[in-house]
């Protein structure tokens, strides 16, 4: 009897092990994913402190006089916002604007019609919409945009994020010479002509004037070109110095830039930074800043 029950109790702790045992297999099958091994897709993020240009027109929405050659049109096209991005990036337009050309074809090129790809910045770390388009390689990864000002905004944060092209911003801002040759060397392009023919676009149409307009601005200390130009802002948009204060100071909006702050009030980009112990050109939404 006594035998009997040892067996007994043996059949019931053994069979009590394989239930625990299944039951434990099963809940690790069923285990939920954990959301940081889950893939999303993210839009491109510009960053901390970028300033924002969606309130940028759409270039692709403007009306266009007719133009003799594709260049000309791109070059009417594009000139504000390559300017725009040299005074808030410190990378000449001139540059900008004949790399656009280039590397699109002056805005007809397959991968622009695809992709508002204006600079052929392949995917690398991207996040954001893709297309993929024969180039060194069949079928590669390239960056896709919702519209052209996108692409010139990663161009510009491409350039200045990334430490190999960190010697092209020693250069002087209107040294599209050494900029040209600069990229090459950085390994921006594996044409050895690259520099070369930059140059000749530049030459050729002129862009080296879009340079001096935005030096122009950055370094007058009165109103010049389009500032004298703008209509006057209404009364209650006006900033006044506080009574007894001999400062005057205005509050960053949506779509500010250092650039077009300093050529609303008259001043250039460095005073701007030493008024307000500035090091860098990146502002915030809300910041108060002096602009006497």
């Amino acid at each position: 009897m006594r035998t009997n029950l040892l067996i007994l109790i043996g059949v019931l702790f053994l069979f009590a092990s394989c239930g625990g045992s299944k039951k434990y297999s099963r809940s690790i099958k069923k285990k939920p994913q954990s959301k940081t091994q889950q893939t999303y897709k993210h839009q491109p993020k510009l960053g901390k402190n970028i300033p924002s240009i969606e309130e940028l027109p759409n270039p692709l929405e403007q009306k266009i006089p007719h133009f003799e050659s594709d260049v000309s049109r791109y070059i009417y096209m594009y000139k504000a916002i390559a300017m725009e991005e040299m005074g808030t990036y410190g990378i000449p337009a001139s540059i900008t604007l004949a790399q656009g050309i280039l590397e699109s074809g002056s805005g007809k090129s397959e991968l622009v019609r695809k992709s508002n790809n204006h600079f052929g910045i392949k995917c690398h770390e991207w996040k954001g919409d893709r297309v993929y388009h024969d180039d060194d390689l069949l079928q590669e990864c390239f960056r896709k945009y919702k519209n052209p000002n996108y692409s010139f905004r990663d161009h510009s944060l491409f350039l200045k994020n990334r430490p190999r092209y960190a010697k092209l911003f020693e250069l002087s801002i209107d040294d599209y010479k050494g900029w040209a040759r600069g990229l090459k060397a950085a390994g921006y392009a594996t044409d050895p002509a690259y520099p070369r023919k930059l140059i000749e676009i530049i030459e050729r149409h002129d862009l080296q004037q879009y340079d001096q307009e935005v030096l122009k601005q950055l370094n007058s200390t009165t109103p010049q070109g389009e500032l004298a130009s703008k209509e006057p802002e209404p009364a209650e948009k006006q900033i006044k110095p506080e009574k007894n204060t001999p400062e005057k100071t205005y509050i960053v909006q949506k779509g500010d830039t250092l650039y077009s702050i300093s050529k609303r009030f008259g001043l250039s980009v460095e005073k701007l930074k030493e008024q307000n112990n500035l090091s860098e050109n990146s502002i915030s939404i809300g910041q108060e800043l002096i602009v006497n």
